[in-house]
C-alpha cells in the first residue's frame, strides 16, 4: 500500500454511513476506494451527488469530478447546476469535506491553493468547502518535497479559510482538535512519536491513550 492509500484508508475510517462528502484533488479522490459506496453520498461540487469510482473500459469523458478525473454515478444520483452544488455548500448541506494541504497552522488554519512566487489558478472551491462543511479532514504528506514540515506554527502561505480543520491526517500521524489545539491521537504506520516531534512545528498535545502505549 502506497502512503496516498494509507492515508486514504484512514480517513475512510472518519465518514459515518449515508453522510454526504464531498472529496478534494489528490489524496481524497482515493477515499472511495475503502468505503462500501452505497452507504456514502459522494458529492463533487461541479454539480453531482451520487459519485462513485468508475472501471477504465466505463470512462464516460462527459462525466468528471471537480479535479476532472473520470467518475461514475451511484443509482439515484442527482446532476444539478454548480451554482445550486456551491449553495449546498454553503448552507451547510455537506457533511464532511476532505482536502489535500499545502500547511495547515497551529491555529487550525489551512493553506492549500497558492505557494508564493508560483503561477496560481485561484482558490477554487476549497475556500467554501472550508467554511460550509460541518466537518474538515485534511490529508497530506507530513513534509514537502524539501524535507520542510507542513504542520506548521502559522501558515506561510495564504490561507484557505478561517475554519478550523477538525482532523489532520498525514502518512506519520493522526491530529484532531480539542480544546483550542491539535491533539496526536495516533502514529501511522512504523512512524515513531520522536520523529512526529520532530517533523511537526505546530505546537500538539499526545492523547493520553498514545502516551499509555508507550
Amino acid at each position: 500500500m502506497s502512503i496516498k492509500e494509507m492515508i486514504a484508508k484512514r480517513a475512510a475510517q472518519e465518514l459515518a454511513p449515508y453522510s454526504i462528502i464531498n472529496l478534494g484533488i489528490g489524496i481524497p479522490t482515493l477515499v472511495p476506494d475503502y468505503l462500501d459506496q452505497s452507504k456514502y453520498y459522494l458529492h463533487t461540487e461541479n454539480g453531482l451527488l451520487g459519485v462513485t469510482s468508475v472501471e477504465e473500459d466505463q470512462v464516460d469523458p462527459l462525466l468528471v469530478n471537480a479535479g476532472k478525473l473520470p467518475v461514475g454515478e451511484a443509482v439515484g444520483a442527482s446532476y444539478f447546476h454548480s451554482a445550486d452544488s456551491f449553495a449546498m455548500i454553503r448552507g451547510g448541506h455537506v457533511d464532511v469535506a476532505i482536502l489535500g494541504a499545502l500547511q495547515v497552522d497551529g491555529s487550525g488554519h489551512v493553506a492549500n491553493w497558492a505557494i508564493p512566487g508560483k503561477d496560481i489558478i485561484g482558490v477554487g472551491g476549497a475556500m467554501d468547502l472550508l467554511s460550509g462543511a460541518k466537518k474538515i479532514i485534511i490529508t497530506m504528506s507530513h513534509v514537502s518535497k524539501d524535507g520542510s514540515p507542513k504542520l506548521v506554527e502559522r501558515c506561510t502561505f495564504p490561507i484557505t479559510s478561517t475554519k478550523i480543520a477538525d482532523i489532520v491526517i498525514t502518512d506519520l500521524a493522526v491530529f484532531k482538535w480539542k480544546d483550542g489545539e491539535y491533539e496526536l491521537t495516533e502514529l501511522m504506520g512504523d512512524a515513531t512519536l520522536g520523529e512526529v516531534q520532530e517533523k511537526t512545528m505546530a505546537p500538539f498535545q499526545i492523547s493520553e491513550e498514545l502516551l499509555q502505549k508507550g
